[in-house]
């Protein structure tokens, strides 16, 4: 040990450089939780529990009146760029 600084010096070295490290390595793993990457990767994981998600048999239709349709353009046309 260093013999120009005290016990009590000493031991307060001592513990800040465990707190700087604790501190650096919880930095390093917070820095790696946000990148996106890092939650691509992981999101796989937490699902691998849920059942796979199946859609409908068939696809469904419905037959639009002509006054329906006609309504149905004037909302493109209103919303829209203008184009019907």
């Amino acid at each position: 040990m260093l013999r120009d600084i005290s016990i009590v010096q000493q031991i307060g070295l001592a513990a800040l450089a465990v707190a700087t490290a604790v501190w650096a390595v919880g930095l390093v793993r917070v820095m790696r939780r946000e990148r996106p990457e890092a939650q691509a990767w992981r999101a796989p994981q937490a699902l691998r529990a849920l059942p796979g998600q199946q859609g409908p048999p068939r696809a469904e239709a419905v037959e639009l009146t002509a006054d329906e349709r006609a309504a149905f353009a004037g909302l493109v046309q209103q919303y829209g760029d203008g184009r019907p």
